[in-house]
């Protein structure tokens, strides 16, 4: 038997021949602290009522105001002692709770385990070396094939790189030289062209104004 099963038991749940399950014990110490509660409840509202009772007989009837005072003292002890097993009972019920989880957790990390070794029964370690050697070699071939493949094939044309390189160099300084002689030559701009327009003359009237302004200078200049 396994671990595990010597652990849970080969009878589940149950914690012993005839014994209760944690879930029904919590169940149960749940159900108490519910009823103590309720008795807590009813013996607060009695403490109440005899409180008011003795206040109201007060003086008047000392006997009466004793005997409810009396009936208060014995409601509070009461109510002590369900305070404190209340107490003890919900630090039980907390501790069976945390047992039962810790419980739940080992059976399923248990079957967890099973699973695990049923998954690795059928597998050998050394076939498992095998299979990832084989693996790589196949990933080494398919490298090699694809290097091949890019490979550039010229189909039987080889060329020498020398003199590729000596050609396209000659190429470059010739369009370098032919780029300076346009640089440097000379520059021609073509002239305007002449107008074949002819020019309007002076107005007639404009030149016989002139005219006497000139014998008017003349005239003017001989008196001088």
């Amino acid at each position: 038997m396994s671990v595990f099963g010597k652990l849970f038991g080969a009878g589940g749940g149950k914690a012993g021949k005839g014994g209760p399950t944690p879930q029904e014990a919590i169940q149960r110490l749940r159900d108490t602290e519910e009823m103590l509660s309720k008795k807590q409840e009813f013996l607060e509202k009695k403490i109440e009522q005899e409180l008011t009772a003795a206040k109201k007989h007060g003086t008047k009837n000392k006997r009466a105001a004793l005997q409810a005072l009396k009936r208060k003292k014995r409601y509070e002890k009461q109510l002590a002692q369900i305070d404190g097993t209340l107490s003890t009972i919900e630090f039980q019920r907390e501790a069976l709770e945390n047992a039962n989880t810790n419980t739940e957790v080992l059976k399923n990390m248990g079957y967890a385990a099973k699973a695990m070794k049923a998954a690795h029964d059928n597998m050998d370690i050394d076939k498992v070396d095998e299979l990832m050697q084989d693996i790589a070699d196949q990933q080494e071939l398919a490298e090699e094939i694809s290097t091949a493949i890019s490979k550039p094939v010229g189909f039987g044309e080889e060329f020498d790189e020398d003199e590729l390189m000596a050609e396209l160099e000659e190429l470059e300084q010739e369009e370098l030289d032919k780029n300076l002689l346009e640089i440097s030559g000379p520059e021609t701009v073509p002239l305007p062209s002449v107008p074949s327009i002819s020019l309007p003359s002076k107005p007639a009237k404009k030149k016989e104004e002139e005219d006497e302004d000139m014998k008017e200078l003349e005239t003017w200049a001989g008196t001088i």
